[in-house]
């Protein structure tokens, strides 16, 4: 659950009125600046929407002879709106005082502009609203392609991490991976806050990856583009010896991610292995986008 306390912590906006509301929820990552909404066009308000109000909407408002002003405003900020953000310092018509504390609305303000907040608050609210889960495995960065690592435990994903980042590669999340689906076609990994930066490797213990390899060496998110499982090699099972069988998918949270299996065995290099397999990966993608085309 996100709250108003917690954007105003993260944003570091000034409490100007509800101080007693800030437990309110936030449920829409969307927004709405209620240009149209304050003229009498109320089809598609969608009240639950945090509400922005930058120089246009604060302009349109003044524009409102004083005995209307308030009942434009009444119709726009009803009690259902979880806060509402003025931008740029602008100074506040009282009506918006007086129906923050009379239907318990937060009332924020920013320095920030319209437009810069709109960017920052939007991927904010998308990143901690979206449907999330938590997938055991490692998310490396290859060559700019968000690969997520499976398999048993014990199986080697973190020490085959642990090369691709000596190789130049980039942690994202060891171990567990919270996994996001940001819109219909993207996934989104990172790491949980307590095991960020952080890799277990047997033998080894714990290791600070940004102590080791320098902040360079990890990002904080990523998108996962490409699934590599590893498993014990089993000698009875046929695994593809040509490599023209396409990889198969993966579903979480309702999105395919391609996904191929790598047997394990000693002497195999599942660092480089990793490596060619997201360049043919990424070869396979592109040459079935110029088949689309022609």
């Amino acid at each position: 659950m996100l709250t108003v306390n917690q954007l105003i912590e993260e944003f570091k906006l000034e409490v100007i009125a509800g101080q007693e509301e800030l437990s309110k929820e936030i449920s829409e990552y969307s927004l709405k600046r209620p240009s149209a909404e304050l003229v009498g066009y109320l089809k598609h308000l969608s009240p639950k929407r945090i509400q922005v109000y930058g120089r246009t909407e604060l302009g349109l408002i003044q524009q409102f002879e004083d005995s209307v002003r308030r009942e434009h405003l009444a119709q726009v900020m009803v009690a259902e709106v979880p806060c509402v953000i003025i931008t740029r310092g602008l100074p506040i018509p009282h009506e918006f005082v007086e129906l923050a504390v009379e239907r318990k609305i937060p009332l924020l303000t920013t320095h920030r502009s319209t437009t810069q907040l709109f960017y920052l608050l939007i991927r904010y609210l998308t990143n901690q609203l979206a449907p999330s889960t938590l997938v055991h495995g490692v998310l490396v960065d290859v060559y700019g392609v968000g690969v997520l690592i499976t398999g048993e435990s014990g199986i080697g994903k973190s020490e085959a991490a642990l090369e691709l980042i000596k190789s130049g590669h980039l942690l994202v999340a060891d171990d567990a991976v919270q996994v996001r689906r940001v819109d219909e076609e993207n996934l989104r990994g990172t790491a949980p806050s307590r095991i960020r930066h952080l890799m277990e490797v047997r033998g080894l213990g714990i290791l600070d990856v940004t102590t080791l390899f320098g902040a360079g060496a990890v990002r904080e998110e990523k998108d996962i583009q490409f699934i590599v499982h590893l498993e014990e090699w089993q000698q009875e099972k046929i695994y593809d010896r040509l490599g023209i069988d396409p990889p198969q998918t993966r579903q979480i949270l309702g999105i395919s991610i391609p996904e191929i299996t790598v047997p394990v065995r000693p002497g195999r290099n599942l660092a480089t292995i990793i490596e060619v397999a997201v360049m043919q990966n990424r070869l396979r993608s592109v040459n079935r986008q110029g088949t689309a085309s022609s």
